[in-house]
């Protein structure tokens, strides 16, 4: 695997008083450069553990085995120079919540601003100033925003936000972890637009996490489909929506309905039962307790990801069978 971003059977376990939780297990994934990634899954799947660990953000609680490397580096063991240097410099990430991830007695200039007296103490107050008049700008606000603080935002400014903290340092790497969460449509629609031409216009790579198959059809050049902390399917956007070869993914897709689709009137009612809780997975195929088309077989082995087509994975014995 090569990329920008290159994640090698990477695994996170919590420890908690309960037991071990396994949240990430043996996931193999890679970003080029210029390149959007697509992670989705339900709730509890495994994703935002993901983005947080790609920038070393685990709590202490977190055991992680692995390798994530980032333009060749591996940010698991980097000493803490070298980690601070490559947080929003090197790769950045654009937090689930705006609303609770930025300061609210801090101007959002003050916010925006720090990342760049960070890594570069030398900027004088001019140049700080008229750089995040320029990424207020990039992202669609009056540069005299930064004079306010994020309750005088709407939820879509605050998102804004964040988004141009995330590029203050110009990194090559963005993390996008749920950016349009709590977000109405229009607005949901207008920052997925933004985040588009921001990949197209400054060539950065981009992991784009959502529970929305639908938004990553239309955003993601691949998808990764992520359930019970393992990619289940990988491969491109419009086949994983399209042409699903996992029924877990295939699901996913079956719960958004295509417009102008009369057939999508009569789509599936949706997915059964809940996801395994991860501190008692069961034995065999993680969605099988859950899948129509699992078979005895599929509660005996762990099902590896392999390609089932050129470019395009799925950890299902079933693929292809009728």
């Amino acid at each position: 695997m090569t990329g920008l971003l290159r994640i090698e059977d990477l695994s996170v376990t919590y420890r908690t008083e309960e037991g071990d939780v396994p949240a990430v297990r043996g996931v193999d994934l890679a970003v080029d450069a210029g390149e959007v990634l697509g992670i989705a899954g339900e709730s509890g799947s495994g994703k935002s553990t993901l983005a947080s660990t790609v920038l070393r953000l685990q709590p202490s609680s977190a055991r992680v085995s692995g390798s994530v490397r980032v333009d060749g580096s591996d940010v698991l063991t980097m000493r803490w120079g070298e980690l601070r240097a490559l947080r929003w410099a090197g790769a950045s990430i654009v937090f689930q919540g705006a609303q609770h991830s930025l300061n609210p007695v801090r101007r959002v200039g003050t916010q925006i601003a720090e990342p760049l007296r960070v890594h570069d103490p030398r900027a004088t107050d001019d140049t700080v100033t008229s750089r995040v008049g320029e990424l207020l700008e990039q992202v669609g606000l009056p540069a005299a925003r930064a004079a306010a603080y994020p309750h005088q935002l709407s939820g879509g400014q605050r998102q804004r936000v964040m988004i141009a903290m995330a590029l203050a340092c110009r990194p090559a790497l963005v993390l996008a972890d749920e950016p349009t969460t709590a977000l109405d449509v229009m607005v949901q629609a207008q920052v997925l637009a933004l985040l588009s031409g921001l990949v197209r216009e400054l060539g950065v790579g981009m992991v784009l996490i959502s529970h929305d198959l639908s938004v990553l059809a239309d955003m993601c050049d691949r998808i990764a489909v992520m359930y019970a902390g393992r990619v289940v399917e990988q491969g491109p956007a419009a086949e994983v929506f399209e042409a699903s070869l996992h029924p877990y993914a295939g699901a996913l897709s079956a719960a958004f309905p295509r417009v102008g689709d009369p057939a999508a009137r009569f789509a599936p009612a949706g997915l059964p039962g809940d996801p395994p809780d991860p501190r008692y997975l069961p034995s065999g195929c993680s969605f099988a307790p859950r899948c129509s088309r699992a078979v005895d077989a599929c509660r005996e082995q762990v099902p590896p990801l392999e390609e089932k087509r050129p470019g395009h994975a799925a950890a299902c014995i079933r693929v292809g069978e009728p």
